[in-house]
């Protein structure tokens, strides 16, 4: 484990398992599979004729997280995870305490998102959640791609160097967050101040009902077309494990 932050961690995962391990697009995820305390790895599912099946017994079942694969390098089957640590919540403290030889397991990747090599201009918003994706799309940006990222944390302890291996012209700008409990007001205001080029792209992963205020805003008051927008609730206020595949295409509401 290496601290990028001091809230953000950079675990790396590595065994034979991983043999034939790729991640095929930036932004992906994966499902991690923790053992609960006192487990030297979690329990798992078994594979039937009817599907996955759980071990029978008393064993409790992990808690299973989302998280981006950040780097994956094939020749030592090594994969890195970077985890954001909020204090309480199952991930959070295993990346806390985590030491050399531990076990989690990891499933994936997946996910829908498909880089559009004809854009040229990127406008990103995102949150502490989204800052590994962040990193995985703007390396995979053309040098020929100009992206401007707004990225909303707690305070200047969160900010981080994002243009170390990222090839397109990137302007970064951080946002600390005016209240505690303020998720998405920051980033709301940055995505009201910006302008949107004609054929760019807008990358938008924050708190759900965050994002869906964007999202509606962009829609509705400055009419960009929905194939210009890629949105996702990464997480929402009150949910411990948010779905993984929140595109913010449905009518939840705002809270």
């Amino acid at each position: 484990m290496s601290r990028i932050a001091p809230r953000l961690v950079s675990v790396w995962v590595g065994g034979d398992a991983l043999d034939g391990f790729q991640i095929e697009a930036p932004t992906s995820h994966i499902k991690v599979y923790l053992p609960n305390p006192g487990q030297d790895a979690p329990v798992l599912p078994v594979d039937t004729p009817d599907g996955p099946a759980w071990p029978e017994g008393d064993a409790p079942r992990p808690a299973v997280r989302t998280y981006t694969p950040r780097r994956f390098d094939a020749a030592s089957r090594t994969l890195e995870i970077q985890f954001m640590l909020h204090g309480a919540g199952p991930a959070s403290e295993w990346a806390e305490r985590v030491r050399p030889g531990d076990r989690i397991a990891v499933a994936g990747p997946g996910g829908r998102f498909v880089m559009d090599p004809e854009a040229q201009t990127w406008s990103i918003f995102g949150d502490e959640s989204a800052i590994p994706a962040v990193g995985t799309l703007l390396e995979a940006l053309p040098d020929t791609a100009t992206a401007e990222v707004h990225l909303e944390v707690t305070d200047a302890d969160d900010e981080i160097d994002l243009f170390e291996s990222a090839p397109a012209k990137t302007t970064v700008t951080w946002h600390h967050r005016r209240t505690p409990d303020a998720f998405g007001a920051e980033l709301d205001e940055a995505a009201r101040a910006a302008a949107y080029a004609d054929g760019g792209k807008v990358w938008v992963a924050c708190e759900a009902a965050a994002m869906r205020g964007i999202r509606r805003y962009l829609l509705g008051e400055r009419r960009l077309p929905a194939t210009s927008l890629v949105t996702r609730g990464y997480w929402r206020t009150g949910e411990a494990n948010h779905p993984d595949h929140d595109y913010g295409d449905d009518d939840l509401p705002a809270r």
